[in-house]
């Protein structure tokens, strides 16, 4: 008896599985990368706060922006900032701003940082049979993404230049009309 009752224990729970809110099965992701900032307004609030020509190395540790501490600022050198900057013989040293030039004439003695900072959630909606199956996919894409650059020159900083994304929301979308078996002809063919 108790193996019956285990059974119908086992149908109860599949099926309330069945009706409740299907779609809270569906997977979910985040990524976020390490940051002392919640959303792109902080991390260009931080940047707003550096003048070039004044703002110390020893400043930008007080603001979060130091390599040793915040794992995602790249060190760039002379050679990466040379590429960055001028990325091939379209562009002259008059096309240049004041504080980019003054780095790549101070050679070695300038280096640069770059910040990537960014945070995105995968959220999938709609139907998890849908899903499941592989007939039909759709998820909701939400975040932000903040780029800065910083040369330093003899531990002052000569020039910043902040980009990104405010707010990312993508929706991507995959129907497949065989469901499962939407692939298995051409993995059968390509396999032998």
């Amino acid at each position: 008896m108790s193996a019956r009752l285990a059974i119908f224990q086992s149908a109860i729970i599949l099926l309330s599985l069945l009706v409740a809110g299907c779609s809270s099965l569906l997977p979910r992701s985040k990524a976020v990368i390490e940051s002392p900032w919640q959303n792109f307004q902080e991390a260009q609030q931080t940047f707003d706060k550096i003048t070039p020509h004044q703002t110390t190395v020893n400043d930008l540790k007080h603001l979060k922006l130091d390599p040793e501490s915040n794992p995602n600022i790249t060190i760039l050198n002379y050679s990466d900032v040379l590429r960055r900057f001028i990325p091939g013989g379209s562009i002259t040293a008059l096309d240049l701003d004041k504080g980019v030039l003054e780095c790549i004439l101070a050679k070695t003695a300038c280096k640069g940082y770059e910040v990537d900072q960014r945070t995105m959630k995968r959220n999938r909606t709609g139907n998890f049979w849908a899903d499941f199956l592989n007939f039909k996919r759709k998820v909701d894409v939400v975040g932000w993404r903040f780029n800065g650059v910083i040369l330093v020159k003899e531990n002052v900083v000569v020039y910043k230049l902040t980009g990104g994304q405010p707010i990312i929301h993508e929706i991507e979308e995959s129907r497949n009309p065989l469901g499962p078996f939407q692939g298995f002809g051409e993995s059968r063919l390509f396999n032998r």
